[in-house]
């Protein structure tokens, strides 16, 4: 059973996430948080799977709430999907510096946000396409050297193999889109990009698409 805690201002939205997480027969709400502190605090107490973060709250946002959650050794198997209604690229690529596993509008039908928990608690990222087209479009329009915190020579640490995943991985393609170009298996994929993870010190996959713009590996033209 998937856990999941749901942290949004509004209970109406809160209730109506609730029926619709409640209704599949793997996942499980166990949680509702009004805010990113109360967040933190029932993520601290009941350790979820999944927070389905909002951006826009109360005395703690989400994107301050998911940086601790991802900051604290303690709540390590904690993925954040960032739900919201906003889709700017600054959100996107804000809350993948915070650490988030995975963002998406609201607008996403009802089976997308279920098959979105699932992946992000599998430890798999996930990026709306609107989303990912922002977080593209931000880092590949002339990005400056200020803005690279990754460097080229950091990725020395890779494989050739593992260089050409994390590019398809900045690119936005999934694990299984990788393995067919490549004519590799899914898990052996799924393995390439969590070596590259490790090596580069990523949280999860998603962060890997923003080292992978702010190396430079990935540059205007390749998407």
């Amino acid at each position: 059973m998937i856990r999941v805690l749901i942290a949004d201002d509004q209970a109406l939205i809160r209730a109506g996430f609730a029926a619709l997480i409640n209704s599949a027969p793997d996942l499980e709400v166990v949680g509702e948080a009004i805010d990113g502190a109360d967040a933190l605090r029932q993520c601290v107490a009941l350790v979820p799977d999944v927070v389905l973060m909002d951006i826009r709250m109360p005395q703690l946002d989400g994107l301050q709430a998911a940086e601790q959650i991802a900051a604290d050794p303690d709540l390590a198997g904690v993925h954040v999907l960032v739900l919201t209604t906003f889709e700017a690229d600054d959100y996107v690529v804000a809350a993948l510096r915070a650490g988030a596993a995975g963002f998406l509008g609201k607008g996403v039908e009802p089976a997308e946000l279920l098959d979105a928990i699932r992946v992000v608690a599998a430890g798999d990222s996930l990026l709306s396409p609107k989303a990912t087209r922002s977080l593209i479009d931000r880092f590949l329009a002339q990005p400056s050297q200020a803005q690279l915190t990754t460097t080229p020579a950091e990725l020395e640490v890779l494989t050739e193999r593992e260089r050409e995943i994390v590019t398809m991985v900045g690119l936005g393609l999934s694990n299984d889109q990788i393995a067919q170009s490549l004519f590799l298996s899914p898990l052996t994929a799924k393995t390439h990009v969590n070596r590259a993870m490790t090596k580069l010190g990523a949280r999860d996959r998603a962060q890997l698409v923003v080292i992978a713009y702010q190396s430079g590996l990935v540059r205007a033209g390749d998407a």
